[in-house]
């Protein structure tokens, strides 16, 4: 007869959310495994059991990270008929900047230096890189519609570039209050687009990223509902 788990995927993942908690409000140096545990009701043991040590710990939450930005990318509604894909490229600009507005610290985590007991694997790289998979396929209907040349993959990293460096700039507190910086990102990601596109359709269709606004929208009703 298989012995009971003890400690099982549902501790593991409210584990997960109180660390995720602890890195949002005070930053990663205020994680340790007591307070994590006594936070959850739970014992240090708990957190060996189910990760190792604090390392993995912090994996775990580099992994989260990663999926609630993929979350906040999936919320941006797909193309419909109709629809113009540079609008929804930069409602993915939007809400790529948003996530991490939202939680600065596990951006950070993300993207930030090294940790002591962290060091990004191979596995976990791959792992982040596929959360751009979204973005790609964005540029890639911009480029199917020849909007943006080619090809889908190198345009989309650039465009990663300038949205990570806009979302760092406005964390640090460098583009202004909230809303100014959401301001600033979206004219830096018109200007970030128009250089990739064909220098026929910049006039037409350039104005169409201001349009991203009503996918924010809806995809933040999306969120909402959730």
């Amino acid at each position: 007869m298989a012995r009971p788990k003890i400690h099982d995927d549902a501790l593991r993942t409210r584990l997960i959310d109180i660390a995720a908690q602890v890195l949002s409000e005070q930053g990663p140096h205020a994680i340790t495994l007591r307070a994590v545990a006594a936070e959850a009701g739970t014992s240090t043991s708990a957190i060996y059991s189910l990760f190792g040590n604090k390392g993995e710990l912090l994996r775990a939450l580099y992994h989260e990270g990663f999926r609630r930005l993929a979350q906040h990318l999936a919320a941006v509604p797909a193309l419909a008929s109709g629809d113009h894909p540079l609008v929804r490229l930069g409602a993915l600009g939007d809400a790529y900047f948003t996530n991490a507005l939202e939680q600065p610290h596990l951006y950070g985590l993300m993207f930030g230096p090294p940790l002591p007991e962290l060091c990004a694997t191979n596995d976990d790289l791959a792992f982040a890189l596929a959360t751009l998979q979204t973005l790609i396929d964005a540029v890639g209907d911009c480029v199917d519609a020849g909007f943006i040349t080619g090809p889908a993959d190198e345009a989309a990293m650039q465009i990663w570039s300038a949205e990570h460096g806009l979302a760092s700039l406005a964390i640090a507190g460098m583009l202004g209050p909230p809303e100014q910086a959401r301001s600033f990102a979206r004219a830096a990601e018109q200007t970030m687009v128009k250089g990739l596109m064909h220098p026929d359709r910049v006039v037409s269709d350039v104005r169409s990223v201001h349009a991203a606004s009503v996918y924010a929208a809806r995809a933040n009703a999306v969120r909402a509902n959730r």
